[in-house]
């Protein structure tokens, strides 16, 4: 059992201010309490804004060689204490242990190990004419973090406003808090000053509004829902602070008509499938000829029937999905597709056979889909994928762009010039040639719906700064 009845704040573990709401973490994979949680309030989150605005003074005026050092210090600990951060991320929220050792972890070791190399040649400064624009840290920044990727959204927020000179109060998943607890204790033994790094629980009323709405943030970072990011940017409006989102994704995977196209699938399929679809930037929507529907669902019922489901600390590819409402989620979107004529020709509504505990999905695939279903068009954040036919690559640009989302997308096929074209035409932050892999060098985001800002690299640094303009400098 874990307790986190604490929050840390100006560099110790505090007591909340007057009598907290308790709040049980429930393990996902057998529905059992795993700990508890305090609930923050709006008095926590100033005493952290507090001590945040007087950290700001001291750090934001550190050296950049101090900065470096501080998140290679906070690296080391990381990496030495990886063990215990993929542990909890399966149990807080379900990842099988293979893919909390394999990419859960290391994503946040690359987003720090990328920000203090982006470091080294980040010029702060320049001159035009007899002027100098600078750049300077924004202030003091709120980040509300979910809990499908914990430790990545965590640190591709917190290493860009470390190495800028930014402080900050993060309010992580009250549903997943046991990694970002660690995090905190990661800092604090790796010698992050007082103040600069701080951690509130809580839910979204009870401290993402009081972070949102603070007088004294001066940016706040979001990533969740479209509906949630909404209401994070009307709280922040009245104060005019910086907003910054990644939000939600229904992301289109384009595969051309070629001799690849099997293969495609199959690795359109576990893409989809990995952390049980919850990615805002999964595959979702697979776009294919539809003269070879026949072979695409040949294909694609042999991928996902070849997924195993079951205990994330054994084995397996997916573990369950985070928690009951999620899993209840899901199970309406299912079931309301198959009344809506989509045809699930893997999985279906209800838990894998002899998974009675647990919220566990049955990996579906469904066929007979057109882009108006709502199957299509509301990311499900599950193991859920969808087949969609074109007649021609125009219209499957048009139906990959036929979305309110715009965070991700993918195009596959053996003419790289075709791919690349098509991939130029998607509306999307991010596209995928041929499966590639994710860079933490290049920026994260979404157009439309998806979000504003960019995340990872060094383009995420001018999220945290500010741009003033010395005329007459150099005169």
């Amino acid at each position: 059992m874990t307790d986190l009845t604490k929050f840390y704040i100006n560099g110790q573990w505090v007591d909340p201010v007057g009598t907290p709401t308790m709040l049980d973490v429930i393990n996902p994979a057998n529905e059992q309490v795993a700990g508890t949680v305090a609930l923050g309030s709006a008095a926590d989150v100033d005493a952290a804004v507090i001590a945040a605005r007087h950290a700001f003074e001291g750090w934001s005026t550190s050296s950049v060689d101090d900065r470096i050092a501080l998140i290679g210090a906070i690296l080391a600990e990381y990496q030495r204490r990886a063990p215990e951060l993929a542990a909890a991320v399966t149990e807080e929220m379900g990842a099988p242990a293979g893919l909390s050792a394999a990419a859960q972890v290391p994503i946040g070791m690359a987003h720090l190990a990328t920000a203090a190399e982006a470091l080294k040649t980040f010029s702060f400064s320049e001159d035009r004419g007899s002027s100098r624009v600078v750049k300077e840290p924004i202030g003091v920044c709120g980040f509300i973090t979910p809990w499908n990727w914990p430790l990545n959204q965590v640190m591709c927020k917190v290493a860009p406003a470390l190495a800028t000179g930014c402080s900050m109060v993060l309010k992580p998943s009250e549903v997943a808090p046991f990694s970002a607890a660690i995090v905190a204790e990661i800092f604090d033994s790796a010698g992050v000053p007082a103040g600069v790094f701080n951690l509130i629980n809580g839910d979204g009323p009870g401290v993402g509004a009081a972070l949102s709405s603070h007088p004294d943030i001066d940016l706040i970072s979001f990533t969740g829902s479209t509906r949630a990011g909404i209401e994070v940017a009307k709280s922040a409006a009245p104060t005019v602070k910086r907003v910054a989102q990644e939000l939600g994704g229904k992301s289109p995977n384009i595969l051309l008509d070629d001799d690849s196209l099997a293969a495609n699938v199959a690795a359109g399929v576990a893409s989809m499938m990995v952390n049980s679809g919850q990615s805002c930037n999964a595959p979702s929507r697979m776009i294919v000829p539809s003269h070879r529907l026949d072979e695409v669902t040949a294909a694609a019922t042999e991928a996902a029937s070849a997924i195993t489901v079951g205990d994330p600390t054994t084995r397996v590819t997916l573990g369950p999905v985070v928690s009951e409402p999620q899993f209840t989620k899901i199970q309406g979107l299912i079931e309301r597709a198959i009344a809506d004529g989509a045809n699930p020709i893997v999985g279906g509504p209800g838990r894998p056979e002899g998974l009675d505990a647990g919220y566990y999905v049955r990996p579906t695939v469904f066929t007979n889909v057109t882009n108006d279903m709502e199957i299509a068009q509301t990311e499900v954040f599950g193991p859920v994928l969808v087949v969609i036919g074109y007649d021609s690559v125009d219209e499957a640009i048009k139906i990959g762009n036929d979305t309110e989302y715009g965070l991700a997308g993918y195009v596959s096929g053996e003419d790289i010039e075709e791919v690349r074209r098509i991939g130029s035409k998607l509306r999307a932050g991010s596209v995928a040639l041929n499966s590639a892999g994710p860079d933490p060098a290049v920026p994260f985001g979404g157009y439309k719906r998806s979000g504003n800002g960019r995340e990872w690299g060094d383009y995420a640094f001018d999220e945290f700064l500010e741009v003033k303009s010395l005329l007459g400098y150099g005169a």
